[in-house]
């Protein structure tokens, strides 16, 4: 969406918009701090600025038959008039001990065999982490077993991947 030159944003999500006006539709915009960034930032150039003015313009003259989503990891960086055109927003937060747990249980569960160790014990030493990250792990002990080609356990793969994530991120 966002361009290295002078006006092709605007142009960009011209073309977007002129499309989701002649279809019933949902525009899923991720990473909407991107565009819907905070006017006033002094650190931000006049084009964002323009931008984000283009944006909400267009977000308004939408027909009821277009549905507007928009996620962000960074809400404090949104301009306040890009919140005053959503009517619903969903706070999603890190998933505690036991939201943890219960994801990489029904992960486990998804396994050809089990793999020995708790899911509870796992989520404890991923430590403060988000759903993403916790797939993430997951898929990555998937990986690494299907390319094992059966030469490890489950139980191993997991105790590697959670020496590389110690070393990453710190102990939990």
């Amino acid at each position: 969406m966002v361009g290295a030159y002078l006006g092709e944003t605007n142009a960009r999500l011209s073309r977007l918009f002129d499309y989701a006006r002649t279809t019933p539709c949902v525009l899923l915009f991720d990473e909407f701090d991107a565009i819907g960034k905070e006017r006033s930032d002094v650190h931000e150039t006049g084009e964002i600025k323009r931008v984000v003015s283009f944006l909400l313009m267009q977000i308004d003259q939408l027909p009821s038959y277009v549905i507007v989503v928009a996620a962000t990891n960074h809400a404090e960086l949104l301009d306040r008039a890009v919140w005053r055109r959503f009517q619903l927003r969903i706070d999603m937060p890190a998933p505690d001990l036991s939201r943890a747990s219960l994801l990489l249980e029904r992960c486990f569960a998804a396994l050809d065999e089990q793999p020995g160790i708790s899911s509870q014990g796992v989520a404890k030493r991923l430590g403060a982490v988000n759903y993403a990250e916790i797939l993430d792990f997951y898929q990555n002990v998937r990986r690494r077993y299907i390319l094992a080609q059966g030469g490890e356990s489950y139980s191993q793969i997991i105790d590697r991947e959670m020496e590389l994530w110690d070393s990453r991120v710190g102990p939990a």
